[in-house]
């Protein structure tokens, strides 16, 4: 218990540590200018947001159809695999012996 508590205690003093060392970096990138809604890409508008919102809407499923093929493939070869040694087994050659 007391090792569980020193950890818990390290990790919270380590994360307290660097968010007060990075807000301040984050404060002093607040334009108080006036500029509002303007991030590393730039300003934002309606046609820039519902463009994001349309490409993450393609990107998952376009991600689901990719990893499901992989799948598809791996399960494919794996089932090769399965009835090479099936049938290994049952022939002649590879049962060993004189």
């Amino acid at each position: 218990m007391k090792r569980t508590s020193k950890r818990l205690l390290t990790t919270l003093v380590a994360t307290s540590l660097v968010l007060f060392l990075t807000a301040q970096s984050a404060m002093a990138s607040i334009d108080h200018g006036g500029v509002s809604g303007q991030g590393l890409y730039g300003e934002t508008n309606d046609r820039v947001v519902t463009n994001a919102g349309f490409i993450v809407i393609a990107f998952f499923p376009l991600l689901i159809f990719v990893l499901s093929m992989a799948q598809w493939r791996l399960d494919k070869r794996r089932d090769a695999r399965k009835a090479a040694i099936k049938a290994r087994r049952g022939s002649e050659d590879w049962r060993g012996g004189w």
